[in-house]
């Protein structure tokens, strides 16, 4: 996975506040971003089918993969019942 979403909570990098969230919030949106402008589908795949992420993340990635015009892994979505029916509805565009 792309190195903008490696984060490890240590001494130095304790759990985040809620002022903290909404920073990290914002990195992961550039994150997703950047991986659509790289034309990183497989990595964005991977972030439309992870649970623990948030609807909004999840849904920005799949309009990353809309603008990438990968079709082919859209329609993978779509068809696929672990991803949430409301992605897998977007993903059929």
């Amino acid at each position: 996975m792309s190195r903008t979403f490696h984060w490890r909570i240590t001494d130095d990098n304790p759990v985040p506040n809620c002022r903290q969230n909404q920073h990290f919030r914002g990195q992961r949106r550039n994150a997703i971003d950047e991986l659509a402008s790289n034309d990183e589908t497989t990595n964005l795949g991977v972030l439309v089918r992870t649970s623990g992420l948030s609807g909004g993340l999840r849904r920005q990635a799949v309009d990353g993969l809309i603008s990438c015009g990968a079709d082919e892994l859209l329609d993978e979505l779509a068809n696929d019942r672990s991803v949430a029916p409301e992605l897998r509805k977007k993903a059929e565009r």
